[in-house]
C-alpha cells in the first residue's frame, strides 16, 4: 500500500514536472511511492486519481495516513476532494515556487494544505509560515565537468571554437529573443562562438520563432545559431552542458529556474537575468553573472566579458560545480521533504495560517 502519492496531472513535461520527477526518483529509495496522473521518466507507471483515492482508503502499514505531494491547482483540488469530501486518511503537502502573490483560488487551496514547502525565501514570503524552504536540486552525480572544454565542444560538431546556449521553452517569457539579440552582438566581435537554442516551441509560438530566424538571417549569422529542439537528457547532461562555455538564461520571469544549476553541476558558469533564484546561484559573481531582465545589450556585455577570459570561465566553472554539490543536490532537497513527511506522520501540525483572499 503506497504511503506517498506524487501527483503529475499535466501531460506536458514542464519545469514543474521535472522538479517533481527528480525528487520522486530519489524518494523511490525510501518510500512506497505511487505516481498519479501522467508518466514521468524513471518512475513506475502512473495510476489514475480514482485508483489513488481507492488505495488511500486504508492507511499504509505503519503509518496513520498516506501523504499526497501536489504542485498544481488541479492536484490540490484533487487532494482536498479526497481528504475533505471523501474523508480519506491522507495529508497534503504542496510545493510553491511562485515569487508573486497567488490568485484567490490558489491562495484558498494553499491555505488548506497540511504543509507548504517553499523553494526560496522569496516564495516563502507570501505565506505567514511554511514548513520548510528547500531550493530545488539536481542529481549532481549525473553531471561531470569536461576534462577539456574546447575538445568537448569540438566533438559536438556544431562548429566554431566554443559554444553558448539558452535552454528551455522557446518563447518570449523565457527571453529567447533577448538571447538572440545579445548573441548577434557578441558574434560581431567573436568569430569562434556558436549559439545553441535548446528546447521546444509550441505551435502558438510559430510567429515568435519565425521572427527569431528573421533577425538571425538579417545579421547573416544563420550558420552560427542552432535550433536543436529538445535534446535527450543524458546527452544534455554528459555531453552538451560540460562542453559549453556559458549557459545563458535570460527569462523575463522565472519562479525558480533549475537550468543554471544543471550547468553548474557540469562545471559551466552562467549569465542570467535578475529573476528566479539566479542571484543566489551566482554567489556574488563567483559562479555566474546577473544582468537586468529584458536587456540584450547588458547580456551581450556580460557574455563577451567572460568569453574574452577563458581562464576566468574555468575558475568560475570549478566554483560553480562546488556550489552545486554543496547547496543544490537533489539529495538535499529530497531529504528535506522526507523530514516534512515524517513530522506529519508523527502528528506535528505544520499547516500554514490560511492566507486571506
Amino acid at each position: 500500500m503506497p504511503e506517498l502519492f506524487v501527483t503529475n496531472y499535466n501531460a506536458r513535461f514542464t519545469g514543474v514536472s521535472s522538479t517533481a520527477q527528480r525528487m520522486a526518483v530519489h524518494h523511490l529509495q525510501r518510500h512506497d511511492l505511487a505516481l498519479v496522473g501522467q508518466p514521468l521518466p524513471g518512475l513506475p507507471d502512473p495510476i489514475t486519481p480514482r485508483a489513488a483515492r481507492q488505495l488511500s482508503r486504508t492507511p499504509p502499514k505503519g503509518r496513520p495516513f498516506a501523504i499526497w505531494h501536489v504542485r498544481r491547482d488541479p492536484e490540490m483540488i484533487s487532494a482536498l476532494y479526497a481528504r475533505d469530501i471523501l474523508r480519506l486518511p491522507i495529508r497534503t503537502v504542496f510545493t510553491s515556487a511562485a515569487k508573486h502573490r497567488h490568485g484567490a483560488l490558489p491562495r484558498w487551496l494553499i491555505g488548506r494544505m497540511d504543509a507548504v514547502i517553499a523553494t526560496s525565501p522569496d516564495a516563502a514570503s507570501f505565506f505567514p509560515d511554511v514548513a520548510a524552504t528547500l531550493p530545488h536540486g539536481v542529481d549532481v552525480d549525473a553531471y561531470q565537468p569536461a576534462a577539456n572544454r574546447c575538445a568537448a565542444w569540438e566533438s559536438l560538431g556544431y562548429g566554431g571554437t566554443h559554444g553558448v546556449a539558452i535552454i528551455g521553452r522557446v518563447r518570449s517569457s523565457k527571453g529567447t529573443d533577448v538571447f538572440v539579440d545579445a548573441m548577434i552582438r557578441v558574434m560581431a566581435t567573436d568569430p569562434g562562438v556558436h549559439a545553441l537554442i535548446v528546447g521546444l516551441a509550441k505551435p502558438s509560438e510559430d510567429a515568435f520563432v519565425s521572427d527569431l530566424h528573421a533577425r538571425i538571417a538579417a545579421a547573416g549569422l544563420g550558420g552560427r545559431f542552432h535550433f536543436t529542439g529538445a535534446l535527450p537528457l543524458d546527452h544534455l547532461r554528459t555531453e552538451v552542458l560540460p562542453a559549453l562555455s556559458l549557459v545563458v538564461n535570460v527569462a523575463r520571469y522565472e519562479p525558480f529556474g533549475v537550468v543554471p544549476i544543471e550547468g553548474m553541476a557540469a562545471g559551466t558558469p552562467f549569465v542570467c537575468s535578475d529573476t528566479g533564484h539566479y542571484r543566489a546561484f551566482s554567489d556574488g559573481g563567483r559562479t555566474g553573472l546577473i544582468v537586468p531582465t529584458d536587456d540584450a545589450e547588458a547580456t551581450a556585455a556580460a557574455v563577451g566579458e567572460l568569453l574574452s577570459d577563458p581562464d576566468r570561465i574555468e575558475s568560475m566553472g570549478r566554483a560553480a560545480r562546488d556550489k552545486a554539490v554543496a547547496d543544490h543536490s537533489i539529495a538535499r532537497e529530497a531529504d528535506g521533504a522526507a523530514e516534512i513527511y515524517e513530522r506529519l506522520w508523527a502528528g506535528e501540525d505544520l499547516a500554514v495560517h490560511r492566507p486571506p483572499l
